[in-house]
């Protein structure tokens, strides 16, 4: 098996992005170092998918694409956690956010809010799958695996949330 990745810096800190042939299999919050060591297969730097996920990724953070149409690998992903990162991708558009407990009954299974919290905290490929805008039912932010200040700065980039002063340096 062959992969490709590619590295993109963000104001959330760099991203590396990898890819099979099919789609992005990962974006991680975190470096190429930490990232690649755990993949057992022929590696290669800017080369395929990633390298279109990458541009792409830099679109989104620059506030010139609203919408990701880089393929995305769903194979390893299975039942519930397939549908309802999928249910994500396809109905949570940019600048709108959902709630987990919305998330689950747009998935068909409104008893599974908790379990979608968790689908969240483990979604491979989060940016493009936008595990960002799944909030707390009464508004808060929720968890974000990356932590929350990169929730919310995802949100404001988005315009779901107001700017602080740091932010405004950042973007």
């Amino acid at each position: 098996m062959s992969l490709s990745w590619s590295v993109v810096a963000s104001p959330v800190g760099e991203l590396t992005v990898v890819a099979g042939a099919s789609g992005v299999r990962q974006v991680a919050f975190a470096g190429p170092d930490t990232v690649l060591g755990e993949y057992d297969a022929e590696l290669s730097r800017d080369t395929g998918v990633a390298v279109e996920a990458a541009r792409q990724l830099e679109e989104y953070f620059a506030r010139r694409r609203r919408e990701f149409d880089v393929p995305i690998e769903w194979e390893p992903l299975q039942g519930l956690r397939l549908h309802v990162l999928r249910t994500l991708f396809e109905l949570v558009p940019f600048g709108e956010t959902v709630s987990y407990k919305r998330l689950a009954e747009l998935s068909g299974r409104p008893e599974a809010s908790r379990a979608v919290g968790t689908i969240m905290g483990s979604n491979p490929v989060p940016v493009i799958v936008p595990c960002h805008r799944v909030l707390a039912s009464g508004g808060g932010l929720g968890g974000f695996g990356p932590g929350l200040e990169a929730k919310r700065r995802l949100l404001v980039l988005e315009e779901v949330l107001e700017p602080s002063l740091l932010e405004l340096d950042l973007l």
